[in-house]
């Protein structure tokens, strides 16, 4: 089966699953061609890039213009004889790829990360035009069954099961605590209201006695609880965007990952923190649990400070195992579940 794989996404965790999985299913993979990953030390070798957006003015003007898109774009598809197609994160352009697609004959799967927007998350019209875009799609493939029954519950019948992979980011680093200094402790990613930031400063506090040092690090508005995480002695916070360069070295800094989040699907930071052989300590909300269902290195506990200051502590009294998971089967399952969805025969109920 020839299969195309695309994210159109330009910077985050959607260019990178979208290679990784091309990679893993054999597929063509076709991104932006401003996307960050393309920059990289290990960008992928042949890819179908596509002119994008620059940022939402760019991708404003882009609009008028899109069904005009539509037939190029068929044309450059059509050489490749596509059986399949699989959209590997939605965005904003992705309706352009269905049109080319249709055109052609070649029907569309949806990897679904996040069935509802999350507070403070995305772009204007974001989930009306993924939930536009699933419409259209042969079927849907969510990555926790927590998303799978929000999809059904959405309306959405044809909704198979996969799972999120842990996402590679440079060389694995020496293990934890290696470093033979303080224990190291990490809050990496958008800097939203819910990711449970405002957990973290009467988690700390309740850890006095604990020899720690943390690092907040992610984009996001400035708020009284970053202002607050400042104030905290040995906490450093780093509002600011991190390259894809820089997210190797960050993960490999850190011993452990904390994701005191108010909700979730899953995490695509705590799928690169495993790669890199982390620990993890994240609250027990979303997919969360099922991301994490067998994982040794990873804590789970509710969602309030003295359970995340207990987790926390554990890890310098009672550290538990903490081994990088094994990538390339990981992604070997991933696949076969994914060419499991494509199947006629799939179960979809």
């Amino acid at each position: 089966m020839k299969l195309l794989v695309w994210q159109w996404g330009r910077r985050g965790a959607g260019p990178r699953y979208a290679m990784a999985l091309a990679q893993a299913l054999g597929a063509v993979l076709s991104l932006s061609d401003g996307a960050e990953l393309l920059a990289g030390a290990d960008a992928p070798g042949e890819v179908l890039t596509v002119p994008t957006y620059r940022g939402l003015p760019s991708l404003l003007a882009r609009v008028p213009g899109l069904p005009f898109a539509v037939a190029p774009l068929a044309a450059r598809l059509r050489p490749y004889g596509f059986d399949a197609a699989i959209c590997a994160m939605a965005g904003p352009l992705d309706l352009l790829m269905w049109a080319a697609l249709r055109r052609l004959g070649v029907k569309m799967w949806v990897v679904v990360h996040d069935a509802d927007a999350h507070p403070g998350d995305g772009f204007p019209l974001q989930m009306r035009l993924q939930r536009a875009l699933c419409r259209r799609a042969a079927g849907l493939i969510a990555l926790t069954a927590h998303v799978q029954d929000r999809l059904r519950a959405q309306g959405f019948r044809n909704v198979a099961l996969s799972h999120l992979p842990p996402l590679v980011f440079g060389p694995p680093p020496p293990p934890p605590r290696a470093h033979g200094g303080r224990l190291r402790l990490l809050s990496f990613g958008r800097l939203l209201p819910y990711k449970g930031l405002d957990l973290l400063p009467p988690t700390l506090r309740e850890m006095a006695g604990c020899d720690f040092e943390m690092r907040v690090v992610g984009h996001g508005p400035e708020t009284p609880t970053l202002a607050a995480l400042r104030a905290i002695p040995n906490v450093a916070v780093e509002n600011r965007w991190v390259p894809e360069a820089e997210i190797g070295a960050l993960l490999a800094w850190a011993d452990a990952l904390v994701l005191p989040y108010r909700e979730a699907s899953q995490s695509g930071a705590a799928a690169a923190a495993l790669a890199a052989g982390r620990w993890v300590v994240a609250t027990r909300v979303g997919g969360l649990a099922e991301q994490f269902d067998g994982v040794p290195s990873a804590l789970l506990c509710t969602a309030e400070p003295h359970a995340l200051a207990a987790a926390i502590r554990s890890l310098a009294t009672a550290p538990p195992p903490a081994r990088p998971l094994d990538t390339r089967a990981e992604w070997a399952r991933s696949a076969r579940e994914v060419r499991r969805a494509l199947s006629p025969r799939a179960d979809l109920r």
